[in-house]
């Protein structure tokens, strides 16, 4: 069993595929059962289910405030 991705407010990612205005980087916005995120380029706004972002996730770009070294270590992103 996979460990669950942690994400916080304000985290900017870079997604796998890049939105048609060009950016891959998106601003997470709104946390739950669904992923609220803002494109960092023409701040559009979409809802992902969770799931669905954790399989398209690039890798994240910075992290928002409620993130800590130690829970980046446990989840195995260094």
């Amino acid at each position: 069993m996979q460990p669950v991705m942690e994400f916080f407010l304000d985290d900017v990612v870079q997604l796998r595929k890049s939105h048609p205005c060009g950016s891959d980087q998106w601003l997470v916005v709104r946390l739950g059962a669904d992923i609220g995120l803002k494109c960092c380029k023409c701040q559009r706004r979409i809802l992902l289910p969770r799931s669905t972002l954790e399989r398209r996730i690039k890798k994240f770009i910075s992290r928002g405030p409620g993130h800590t070294s130690s829970m980046d270590a446990a989840a195995g992103n260094k």
